[in-house]
């Protein structure tokens, strides 16, 4: 299972109910950190996540209302005895844009590993064993006015494991595990693979967190068949919409209409502009597009399950 909570929603300002720009997703007890705008270490509090446990802090571009929270919370796990090391990943020109974070931050007690993201996409257990096998995490390219990606959290499952399989084929019960897992197993000079033992690769689990972009196929094709997909609402009204293009950015209607074109499950909008006093009165213009559209909220959390045992 997944755990996400939405931590901020605002857009370019932070207000007293809505941080900045911030997602939590946690899996096996590991987390990674999207984007960290102002306010994401009070809203993390309130919501009872804790950073600690990051991983990795995957930045969706460079922009203030996305990063301008990583100062304080590097300070501040050096402060509570972090000794694990910190990967941070993002865009074109990361090394660039950390170098005054880091600057401000100062000296750390962990280590800070800044990571060009692989085009290929991320096994996570590379960063930390912890990490179930089956978690990989993807970039990919968005429409916004600087280098900008968003992320594709994926959660595979294997088919299950067919013990009379194993058994014919003299598998020992104590390499039954590696090969539930996904890892073949060596027999004498004989290599068992796992799909010989296991059935038809079930449903996983995916989530995608879009970061700020005009609408884009990118962005339909990263989220299809998404069991959630966390997207950028910059503007309500949908006369809004030529100056969200403009500005790299979209209404609730155009998010809906990629959740919609993507087959998602549900959609949750996020980065309000603070012109939008209060997002639930433009709810029904999006959930005309799509009708599983939600209205984020800082502190909103789910937990996405796989469909059957």
């Amino acid at each position: 299972m997944i755990d996400v909570t939405l931590l901020g929603t605002s857009a370019l300002l932070p207000l007293p109910e809505r941080a900045e720009t911030a997602a939590t997703l946690t899996c096996a007890g590991r987390t990674i950190l999207f984007d960290c705008g102002e306010g994401t270490q009070t809203a993390a509090r309130k919501a009872g996540v804790s950073l600690m446990k990051a991983d990795l802090i995957a930045l969706t571009h460079y922009h203030g209302d996305h990063i301008f929270g990583l100062p304080g919370l590097l300070q501040s796990l050096s402060c509570a005895g972090r000794t694990q090391t910190l990967y941070i990943t993002g865009p074109e020109g990361l090394r660039e844009a950390m170098r005054p974070i880091l600057e401000l931050a100062g000296r750390t007690a962990y280590p800070i590993e800044l990571i060009d993201f692989p085009e290929s996409g991320l096994r996570l257990c590379a960063l930390d064993g912890g990490w179930p096998e089956q978690a990989r995490l993807t970039a990919f390219g968005t429409a916004h006015r600087v280098p900008s990606q968003g992320y594709c959290f994926t959660l595979s499952r294997p088919g299950k494991f067919l013990p009379e399989r194993a058994k014919a084929l003299g598998v020992p019960v104590g390499l039954w595990g590696a090969l539930q897992r996904g890892r073949s197993v060596q027999l004498g000079e004989t290599t068992i693979l796992p799909e010989q033992v296991l059935g038809e690769p079930r449903r996983g689990l995916k989530l995608v967190f879009s970061g700020d972009t005009a609408a884009c196929d990118a962005l339909i094709d990263a989220a299809a068949g998404a069991d959630l997909l966390i997207c950028e609402a910059t503007y309500a009204e949908n006369e809004q919409a030529e100056m969200a293009a403009e500005r790299g950015h979209m209404t609730f209607a155009q998010a809906a209409g990629i959740a919609a074109r993507a087959g998602v499950r549900a959609l949750w909008l996020a980065h309000y502009s603070q012109m939008i006093e209060d997002p639930l009165a433009y709810l029904p213009v999006a959930q005309a597009v799509f009708s599983g559209t939600v209205c984020g909220q800082d502190g909103m959390r789910t937990t996405l399950r796989f469909d059957s045992p």
